[in-house]
């Protein structure tokens, strides 16, 4: 029962974002550069940090610190959404608030920090600079129709299946995520053109930061970073892609549909619901593999880890060497037309 309250709390707050979200004129203009052709309201992932607010109403505020950073992060991010920020002020947004997300970290970690009290210098700074990348890589990855939310489902359905044995989190914090995130494909996941709202870089960075807050819980009570995997599939396209636009010498700040999922999307005229429920399935399959198949051992896991890395990369590599010249017509047609 308390679950199907919070569901209908978040359902209600969502429909009266939008219609502040269309008081407010806060919308997606589609340009040449993106996967969308009609106006959309946007900000709509602001969901995802009311489901964090609404979760620790009903179940205590367990996460402090995180929760606090959390808020930091989108709020700056909301604001970039209505209103262009420089990089240099979301960027130092993003590493003061996953700095609040690994004090919450330690502070709930008291003994491994004892046994190991002088390696956590490197390993925090190592730790903060991959998770804020990672962080940056979902915010790209969100382009078309339901790809974050579809995702977002693909990473927390099986956290809550290692969480039943491993109880590395409270169970109602990853249950509510889940919640907000149906909420939101309700009104996103649909067909393009259909879409009611975009998550903005509000939804996506928060969403990424309960995730990641999650992982990081569980690496830490486990030891075992190998579960870093259940962010894979993201993983190889955004790093691969901004590697191949290094290749380029292009400006990494500007926009761009260089992604793999966005050649399916607009090139090869894939459905945003399809290719959505694509990259949806793959990392159900990657993750459910690594839980149900692969032998609970840490050179097991990263045989595993290494194994589907090298899979989707040869892969992401052959798919961009068939049809990455789709794209360049387009670009070609793009400067004419200009």
């Amino acid at each position: 029962m308390t679950y199907i309250i919070i569901f209908a709390l978040l359902f209600v707050a969502e429909l009266f974002y939008f219609r502040v979200a269309d008081k407010c004129n806060i919308i997606d203009k589609p340009n040449e550069r993106s996967s969308h052709s009609t106006i959309v309201l946007r900000g709509g992932g602001i969901i995802f940090l009311l489901a964090l607010w609404i979760w620790s109403a009903f179940f205590g505020f367990m996460y402090p610190w995180f929760l606090l950073g959390v808020t930091l992060i989108a709020g700056v991010s909301f604001w970039d959404d209505v209103r262009s920020l420089p990089d240099s002020v979301r960027l130092v947004a993003q590493f003061i608030a996953m700095g609040m997300m690994f004090y919450e970290l330690i502070i709930d970690s008291g003994e491994l920090i004892i046994t190991a009290w002088w390696m956590w210098p490197l390993i925090v700074l190592g730790a903060l600079i991959v998770c804020v990348g990672a962080t940056n890589v979902i915010n790209f990855m969100d382009g078309i129709n339901g790809i974050t939310a579809g995702y977002a489902l693909a990473v927390l359905v099986p956290l809550l299946l290692v969480n039943a044995s491993e109880g590395f989190i409270d169970e109602s914090y990853l249950i509510v995520a889940i919640l907000g995130v149906l909420v939101f494909c309700f009104f996103n996941f649909r067909p393009k053109g259909k879409a009611k709202c975009f998550a903005g870089d509000v939804g996506s960075i928060s969403i990424a930061f309960i995730m990641l807050f999650a992982i990081g819980k569980l690496i830490v009570q486990t030891g075992d970073v190998t579960y870093l995997i259940f962010l894979l599939v993201y993983g190889v396209d955004g790093v691969l892609t901004i590697c191949h636009r290094i290749m380029l010498h292009e400006n990494l700040g500007e926009a761009h549909r260089k992604h793999a999922y966005q050649l399916m999307a607009n090139e090869l005229k894939i459905g945003h619901v399809k290719v959505s429920l694509f990259y949806m399935a793959l990392q159900f399959v990657v993750s459910l593999g690594f839980i149900y198949l692969c032998p609970d051992t840490i050179f097991a896991h990263w045989m595993y880890l290494l194994g589907a890395l090298l899979l989707l990369a040869v892969a992401y590599v052959l798919f961009k060497r068939k049809y990455y010249y789709l794209h360049e017509e387009y670009l070609r047609q793009l400067k004419i037309k200009n």
